[in-house]
């Protein structure tokens, strides 16, 4: 069950990404019915990557991190998650998904904050059941 619920969340936060952060991109239609049709299956792989990037790599990178988190009070934690999002933009690219972060700047970190906030709330919405 928490395999199923950490594929929906990450799902749910990179469609929510990609919709909301100008940007952030899964290439195809844009008109409702197709759109849903021919994207979903890319926005689930691409959730799983996301996650499998933040089970994986992450933790890694945080620890190798920590100077900064403590200098910057944690705001650093930010940037990484946004490079998380940029390195799950290259592997989607190597699998040829077309899931595009333009740029690492305001795209990725946004997208970040973004990814963030709906990990929360789904995660909270789940959780209380």
């Amino acid at each position: 069950m928490r395999m199923l619920t950490w594929l929906l969340t990450n799902t749910l936060a990179v469609a929510a990404a990609a919709w909301l952060v100008e940007g952030i991109y899964i290439t195809g239609p844009r008109q409702w019915p197709a759109e849903l049709e021919e994207k979903w299956l890319t926005v689930l792989a691409v959730g799983v990557i996301l996650g499998l990037v933040s089970m994986f790599v992450k933790p890694i990178v945080q620890v190798l991190s920590i100077p900064f988190i403590v200098v910057t009070l944690g705001l650093f934690l930010w940037v990484i998650n946004a490079g998380m999002l940029m390195l799950t933009a290259w592997l989607a690219d190597l699998f040829d998904l077309g899931f595009h972060v333009d740029d690492f700047f305001w795209a990725a970190l946004l997208g970040a904050l973004v990814i963030t906030v709906v990990n929360w709330v789904v995660d909270g919405v789940l959780m209380n059941d």
